[in-house]
């Protein structure tokens, strides 16, 4: 019999959690374990919060779950929460100002990050066995990373977004979080759907302008992480992925992005006057004055990134290595402020590469500075998803890991 927790460890999960679970399944492969979903998945009969709690006060519960959670309890996994995210999952930071801040178990006084903040914390926590949750701009990667899990973005479309309020939907994907690289793959051959393109890992390229950004500290410890799993991987050649334009990428995510919530989450918010968190609420503010003319010009250079993306990556076999996030997590009481403002602008740099692609990228728990885990992460080709979920469990052993 699976027990739903009878507290909310370091407020992972929102108030409007499950009160009894969601049972899977008594066979398939993921019979017996649990899992836990961010605050912006349909469960019938529920309502979503999206993290706010006037959206939650005026939603209407869900008619039908959505299809991937169905599959995963069609697999034999149990879903035993509701998980906290960024309040309409526009931040990178891990924080709400309604819900609360979970806590990162694996560095107490450093933020989770991401709006999958939760579902991270919960993982990392040991209070489910994996978790669900979005990545727009990082929201699932760079949580990964600071709590030492295991994470993937798709490749764009490979996972049914059905059932999940959209927030961009040209970058909006569903993703996953794990603490073993076996049950990492397990769920990833659950839930992945759509063209697998299979391919040998034959050629590594290594970002070195991205590793150029990352703090001392992190960098020296990923060249060493690096050099234990080096027989395991191609000979990395070095390269240049975006160079002195990735400025222009990442303000083209910030543009798009924005651009996109114009049509999905600001008509609520506008139309019900919705008091928002500081950070959040100026960054709606900004969506909001964003114009067509900025958006198509955004688009027209996100064609080009693909483009350069994509050309990287050819032939299939083709992997870009570099860090997941170019800082290590900032500390739990940083202010939604300018400081943010700059750690958030330094992490969309590495994470928005993926997003403009829409290749499948992972995050793998590599090492550790000061005390807080370094995420390394490898982008792979459109449809080489299940490649990098092979990569992840061949590299646990080498990274100290179990398998």
């Amino acid at each position: 019999m699976i027990s739903v927790p009878t507290r909310d460890p370091d407020h992972a999960l929102v108030p409007h959690s499950l009160t009894e679970p969601l049972a899977g399944s008594a066979a398939g492969p993921l019979a017996g374990l649990t899992f836990m979903v961010k605050d912006l998945f349909a469960i019938a009969g529920r309502k979503v919060g999206n993290g706010n709690p006037k959206f939650y006060e005026h939603a209407t519960p869900a008619s039908e779950t959505a299809p991937v959670i169905a599959r995963l309890l069609n697999a034999g996994a149990s879903c035993t929460g509701i998980t906290i995210c960024d309040e309409f999952f526009y931040s990178v930071l891990g924080a709400n100002a309604h819900y609360g801040q979970p806590v990162n178990p694996r560095a107490p006084r450093h933020v989770t990050g991401g709006s999958s903040c939760g579902a991270a914390s919960a993982v990392a926590s040991a209070i489910c066995d994996f978790a669900l949750g979005s990545d727009t701009g990082g929201s699932i990667r760079v949580p990964a990373s600071f709590t030492g899990l295991y994470g993937l973005r798709p490749s764009f479309g490979r996972i049914a977004t059905r059932g999940a309020t959209p927030m961009a939907p040209s970058y909006d994907t569903i993703g996953f979080l794990a603490r073993e690289a076996e049950l990492f793959r397990t769920i990833g051959r659950v839930l992945l759907d759509g063209r697998r393109v299979e391919a040998k890992v034959e050629r590594l390229l290594l970002a070195q302008d991205l590793f150029g950004h990352e703090e001392a500290s992190a960098d020296q410890a990923l060249w060493r992480a690096l050099g234990r799993v080096g027989p395991a991987l191609p000979k990395p050649e070095h390269s240049e992925v975006a160079g002195e334009a990735i400025d222009d990428w990442r303000n083209a995510f910030r543009v798009i992005q924005g651009f996109e919530i114009q049509s999905t989450l600001l008509p609520f918010i506008q139309s019900h006057n919705v008091d928002l968190g500081p950070g959040i609420k100026e960054r709606f503010e900004m969506a909001a004055q964003i114009t067509l003319a900025e958006a198509e010009a955004a688009r027209r250079l996100r064609v080009e990134i693909a483009g350069r993306l994509h050309a990287l990556v050819r032939p299939p076999g083709t992997l870009i290595v570099l860090p997941t996030t170019p800082t290590l997590p900032p500390a739990r009481d940083i202010p939604d402020g300018a400081s943010f403002a700059a750690f958030r602008n330094q992490t969309l740099g590495h994470t928005c590469l993926a997003g403009h692609a829409g290749l499948p990228q992972i995050s793998s728990p590599a090492t550790e500075a000061a005390g807080c885990p370094i995420g390394l992460s490898f982008i792979g080709w459109k449809g080489g998803d299940e490649a990098l979920l092979d990569l992840a469990v061949n590299l646990a052993p080498l990274f100290g890991h179990r398998a």
